[in-house]
C-alpha cells in the first residue's frame, strides 16, 4: 500500500520531522533539488534550455526558489516570477530567495501577466510553485492570472506537490487550476492528487524521499497495489473442495431484470468461490440460468411483479447458515414488499453481506438502520445512491469523508464507486482503488463488482480486505477488457476477465 496524506497530515509529518532533528531548511533543500532534477528529466538536458519558475508564498514557493537554483547551477536558464514582494517570504523560504540572487544567474521578476506569458513562450519547461496543499476555495486575481498562464504555456508544466488551485483535502476544483505534465510530491501522495477531479490534473505523479521517517508517515489512507492484493488472496490447500474454497448466496434480479443475478454469479466464481447459489423468483430462473452452468438454483415465492416476496426470508436464511456470504441487492427493483424483505434479511443474516443497488434503495432515508447487524458487511454505493442514504449532495465534493461517514454509521465498510473508488472502514482506515477505466462505464458491471467482492467474502477476507481487493481485481478486468474489446466491451467482458486479473497480481507473491 502506497500511503496517502491530508494536508493537515502533511503538515504534522513535516513539524514531527524537525522535532526529530531534520531542519525544515533541509527538507526544502531536498523538495527543490527533485523537482529541479524532475524538469531537468522533461527537458531532456540542461544547457541551453530555458525555464521558468512562479513562485508564491509559503514551503511551496520556497521549494521552487530551491529548484529555480539547482537549475541554474546546471546551465538552466531560469525566470523565476514572484507573486509576493520578497519582505513577504518566510524562512528558510527568504532565505532561498537571497541565495537565488547571490549565487546564480536566474532572474527574478515580480509577476505581471503579459511579460510571464512572454517568457513562457520561450521556455522549455514551467515549475508551478504557486499553492500547496493547504490550498482551499477559487483563486483570484494575479494568482488566477498565474495559473491561466501556465494553462496557456506551449510547455510541460512541474507541479510542485499539487497542481495549484486543486483541493489539497479533496481534489477539487472549485476554479482556475494548474493543468501539470508531472507532480512531484514529497514522503507520500496527497489526497487531492489521488482522488478525481484533482488526479486528471496532476499528470504523472512522482513520490520522492526528502528524509521524512517511515514511522512518522501516517497509513490510515493508501493506494491499493496488486502485491497488497496478491497478500490478502488465500491459497487453496492441495485437498481442497469446492465448499472449503468458499459458498456464496446470491439473491439478486427479478422478472423484469433477471440479468443482474447471472452477472453476480459469473463474477463470484471467476474471483475463486468454490459453490454459488442463486436465489431468486422462480418465474426469473429460466431466463437466469441460461449460459450459467455452475451455479445452484433456488426459487424463490414472489410477488405478483415477479420480484422476491417476503416469505422468501426464511428459504433464504436456510441456505445461508450453510454459506460463507451473502451478495443482495441488483435487480430486486424496489417494490415496497421485497425492500422490506431486504432489511428483514440484513438484519437476520448470520453471514457476511455485500450489498448493492436496490439492497441500498431499500434503505433510502433510513441509513440508521444500517447499523443493525453484527456480521461484517459491506456497502457499494454509486454517488446516487450515497446521496439517497445520507442526503443531497454526499459525496459529490469529498468522496473520502463521505465513505467514511457511511461507514461509520452503517457499520459497515463503504465502497463509494465511481472513478478512483474509495473504500473505507468503520475504524477510519481507508483505500483508493488505482484501477478502472471508461470501459466500465456500462451496464452491470456494478454487478461484476458485487459477485466479486461476494466471491471474495466467501473465500474468507475480511469486508475492508475482500472489498478493495475486489475493486482493483474490478478494474484491472476492465482494462483487460477494454484491450481487447474497446469500448464495445460489456460487464459479462469484465467478469470473464477477472481470472487473466487474478493470475497478474498472483504473480505478485
Amino acid at each position: 500500500m502506497k500511503p496517502v496524506l491530508s494536508p493537515q497530515e502533511a503538515a504534522e509529518l513535516d513539524r514531527a520531522t524537525r522535532a526529530r532533528g531534520i531542519p525544515g531548511s533541509v527538507l526544502m533543500e531536498r523538495a527543490g533539488w527533485a523537482v529541479a532534477r524532475a524538469a531537468l528529466d522533461l527537458t531532456g538536458g540542461g544547457y541551453g534550455r530555458r525555464a521558468v519558475v512562479v513562485v508564491g508564498k509559503g514551503n511551496n514557493g520556497g521549494d521552487g526558489l530551491v529548484a529555480a537554483r539547482h537549475l541554474s547551477r546546471w546551465g538552466v536558464g531560469v525566470v523565476v516570477a514572484l507573486l509576493e514582494e520578497p519582505e513577504a517570504l518566510r524562512e528558510p523560504s527568504l532565505g532561498n530567495h537571497g541565495r537565488l540572487a547571490t549565487e546564480t544567474d536566474a532572474r527574478v521578476v515580480a509577476f505581471h501577466p503579459a511579460s510571464l506569458a512572454r517568457e513562457l513562450g520561450r521556455a522549455d519547461i514551467a515549475v508551478d510553485a504557486v499553492f500547496g496543499t493547504g490550498f482551499r476555495g477559487v483563486p483570484e486575481d494575479e494568482w488566477a492570472e498565474a495559473i491561466e498562464a501556465l494553462n496557456f504555456a506551449p510547455v510541460p508544466v512541474v507541479a510542485i506537490d499539487i497542481p495549484s488551485g486543486v483541493d489539497g483535502a479533496t481534489g477539487g476544483i472549485a476554479g482556475a487550476a494548474v493543468q501539470a505534465a508531472l507532480t512531484v510530491t514529497f514522503g507520500a501522495a496527497k489526497v487531492g492528487v489521488v482522488l478525481m477531479p484533482g488526479a486528471e490534473l496532476a499528470g504523472d505523479i512522482r513520490v520522492v524521499d526528502i528524509g521524512f521517517p517511515d514511522d512518522l508517515v501516517p497509513t490510515d489512507v493508501g493506494i491499493t497495489e496488486p502485491a497488497d492484493v496478491a497478500t490478502a488472496l488465500p491459497e487453496r490447500e492441495i485437498d481442497s473442495h469446492k465448499k472449503a474454497s468458499g459458498t456464496l448466496v446470491v439473491v439478486a434480479g427479478s422478472r423484469s431484470m433477471p440479468g443482474a443475478a447471472r452477472l453476480i454469479a459469473r463474477a463470484a466464481a471467476r474471483v475463486g468461490a468454490g459453490y454459488v447459489i442463486v436465489a431468486a423468483p422462480a418465474s426469473a430462473l429460466p431466463v437466469m440460468q441460461e449460459g450459467i452452468v455452475e451455479a445452484v438454483w433456488v426459487p424463490l415465492p414472489e410477488t405478483g411483479d415477479g420480484t422476491v416476496a417476503a416469505g422468501a426470508l426464511d428459504a433464504v436464511l436456510e441456505r445461508a447458515e450453510d454459506a460463507h456470504a451473502l451478495a443482495v441487492g441488483p435487480g430486486l427493483t424496489t417494490n415496497d414488499e421485497t425492500q422490506g424483505f431486504v432489511r428483514d434479511l440484513w438484519r437476520e443474516a448470520p453471514v457476511p453481506v455485500v450489498l448493492d443497488a436496490d439492497g441500498l434503495n431499500a434503505f433510502a432515508g433510513r441509513v440508521d438502520e444500517l447499523a443493525d447487524r453484527n456480521a461484517d458487511a459491506v456497502l457499494t454505493p454509486h454517488l446516487g445512491e450515497l446521496a439517497r442514504l445520507l442526503g443531497a449532495g454526499a459525496g459529490a465534493d469529498d468522496r473520502l469523508t463521505a465513505a467514511r461517514a457511511l461507514s461509520t454509521r452503517a457499520r459497515s465498510v463503504a465502497l463509494v464507486k465511481g472513478t478512483r473508488s474509495v473504500i473505507a472502514e468503520p475504524g477510519g482506515r481507508a483505500r483508493v482503488n488505482p484501477t478502472g477505466t471508461p470501459v466500465l462505464a456500462t451496464a452491470g458491471t456494478g454487478d461484476v463488482l458485487t459477485g466479486a467482492i461476494g466471491g471474495l467474502l466467501a473465500r474468507g477476507l475480511d469486508a475492508f480486505d475482500a472489498a478493495w481487493a475486489a475493486a482493483y481485481l474490478h478494474g484491472l478486468a476492465g482494462i483487460l477488457a477494454g484491450r481487447d474489446l474497446g469500448e464495445g466491451a460489456v460487464a459479462g467482458d469484465v467478469a470473464e476477465r477477472l481470472p487473466e486479473a487474478l493470475a497478474r497480481v498472483v504473480g505478485q507473491r
